[in-house]
């Protein structure tokens, strides 16, 4: 799998575990990151994020598809540092191919900005929907559009119940009025 393509995988699948925006995502180092013993079989992990402006620190369980993924990750990414001279960034995203900034060359295996990931992740987004255009409905061109979608979701997951006791619909825990 090209290193582009693993890397947006790790993006979705934390933005999905977390609700992490990039620059979440981007304030992650290598060291946030609990994925057990390496040579041990997948189990669930977790990932330390600073979440927003205030940077509320958070830890999120992370199960065992998004352990190999990430431990996939871990291996692409030292092959990006291995030609750099000195030590291997401590940011987990990381550029994947050359890139210019303001006409400079800016070599693979350095820590990717926002703009970056954004651009990513629309040129990603962009070949998928003409590839498939026609046969199901597009990708959203922003990410934060895929992200609300799964926030939303979940917090609707979160407060729908089961029936019980107190009737169809309600929920068995303290109203919004006793919080």
């Amino acid at each position: 799998m090209k290193p582009e393509i693993v890397r947006l995988a790790v993006i979705v699948a934390l933005t999905r575990a977390t609700g992490a925006r990039y620059s979440d995502l981007l304030r992650c180092g290598v060291d946030s990151f609990d994925l057990g013993e390496e040579g041990a079989r997948a189990t669930a992990g977790t990932v330390e994020v600073f979440h927003g402006k205030h940077r509320t620190r958070v830890v999120h369980p992370l199960d065992a598809s998004e352990v190999i993924l990430l431990r996939r990750w871990f291996d692409v990414r030292a092959e990006l540092c291995a030609e750099l001279e000195g030590s291997a960034p401590r940011a987990l995203l990381l550029t994947v191919h050359h890139t210019h900034d303001n006409g400079t060359t800016v070599v693979s295996g350095l820590p990717i900005t926002k703009q970056g990931l954004v651009l990513s992740w629309r040129r990603h987004v962009h070949r998928t929907n003409a590839r498939w255009a026609g046969r199901r409905p597009p990708l959203p061109t922003r990410f934060e559009q895929v992200r609300r979608a799964w926030t939303e979701s979940a917090e609707r997951r979160l407060h729908t119940t089961d029936t019980d006791d107190d009737g169809p619909g309600r929920s068995p825990g303290p109203s919004s009025q006793e919080r």
